[in-house]
């Protein structure tokens, strides 16, 4: 028995964090079919925890019965610089990213593998590039330039940096999706493409977006760039080939503070709302007995409430988060263990740049 538009519909939203619009997504579902779904990276690194979620996400619309591709945007990345700016090093990164989605639980035959170099030789993709052009502000192309974690200012250095918005509007029309799937930090290039297309006349891509998590050393809790899991500091995230040492480590050195007001800001327990909790269903720490003794919660509220009153104590929580991302992770190192080739070839580009 498939799934009814009702099921489909809260298996698309699990998690998420913004839906833009509800009425359209069940609308689409209402349907029936094989709708489409995009998620785009922008191959530049090793991978952080954070993609757990994503995984996830992109897992869920596969089961949900959408057509879902995830896209390598190779070209946007040498527009923004990554990996030296060389073409060759961005494409073995997609490679690399791609066994990193396979281990982490996405179903290869369910999901497309696209490059932006496989649609940009189309004339018909540069048509839309130009009609988006056209109804968009340079000041609103602008804004939507933290999409790269740059600021506006960057442009005025490389003005290749002003096509990055357009082009990811423009790989979502192209490949004809009916939603796209991003990080809120991604949020404005989605917005930029709805209202295009508006102006032009063109299928509305729904947006759906899932949190980013807090970077391990805090931040600031208005200025998501600055706080969210970030490559650039390696101890603000945890990487998913860290060993069980590295992660332990880690956790100990977290932010965690205790006061309520602080909760989405917590690093250590958003990582047990958004990636432990929903992986594992549950949480056990090993506390020891002159403490309380061993806990274990089955939901998020339970132990956000036990931690909040003071039963639970920071260094106790770090533990235990720490022995259950080493258990979500453990999938990663023996897919890795088997199939090493891409992961030593990305660190052998990154030892050399």
């Amino acid at each position: 028995m498939g799934m009814d538009a009702s099921e489909r519909y809260d298996l698309v939203v699990r998690g998420a964090e913004e839906l833009v619009m509800e009425s359209e997504l069940r609308e689409l579902l209402a349907k029936g079919g094989k709708p489409k779904a995009y998620v785009g990276f922008e191959p530049s690194g090793l991978v952080h925890l954070g993609w757990v979620l994503v995984a996830s996400k992109v897992r869920d619309l596969a089961e949900a019965g959408f057509d879902t591709v995830v896209f390598w945007a190779d070209w946007h990345a040498f527009i923004n610089d990554k990996l030296g700016g060389n073409i060759g090093n961005i494409r073995a990164c997609a490679a690399y990213m791609e066994d990193c989605f396979i281990a982490l639980g996405v179903p290869a035959g369910k999901v497309r593998f696209v490059y932006a170099t496989d649609i940009l030789g189309d004339i018909g993709y540069w048509e839309k590039v130009i009609k988006i052009a056209k109804v968009t502000s340079l000041q609103r192309v602008k804004r939507a330039m933290t999409i790269m974690g740059r600021s506006e200012d960057d442009a005025d250095v490389d003005s290749s940096k002003l096509f990055y918005p357009i082009l990811q509007a423009s790989d979502i029309f192209h490949l004809d999706m009916d939603l796209s799937y991003a990080g809120m930090d991604q949020r404005r290039a989605n917005m930029l493409a709805r209202d295009a297309a508006d102006k032009l006349g063109w299928k509305k891509p729904i947006a759906l977006h899932t949190p980013l998590l807090p970077g391990l050393s805090g931040g600031n809790r208005m200025d998501p760039a600055s706080a969210k899991m970030s490559k650039s500091k390696p101890d603000s995230s945890v990487n998913i080939h860290d060993t069980p040492e590295e992660i332990r480590r880690k956790m100990s050195k977290a932010y965690c503070p205790t006061e309520e007001e602080e909760e989405d800001t917590n690093p250590v327990l958003m990582l047990c709302r958004h990636v432990v909790f929903p992986k594992l269903g549950k949480l056990d720490i090993d506390r020891p007995e002159k403490f309380g003794g061993p806990l274990s919660f089955d939901s998020y509220e339970g132990l956000a409430e036990s931690y909040f009153s003071g039963n639970l104590h920071p260094l106790d929580l770090k533990k235990g988060v720490a022995e259950g991302i080493v258990e979500i992770l453990a999938p990663v190192a023996d897919y890795f263990a088997k199939k090493p080739e891409n992961l030593d070839r990305m660190r052998e580009i990154l030892g050399s740049l």
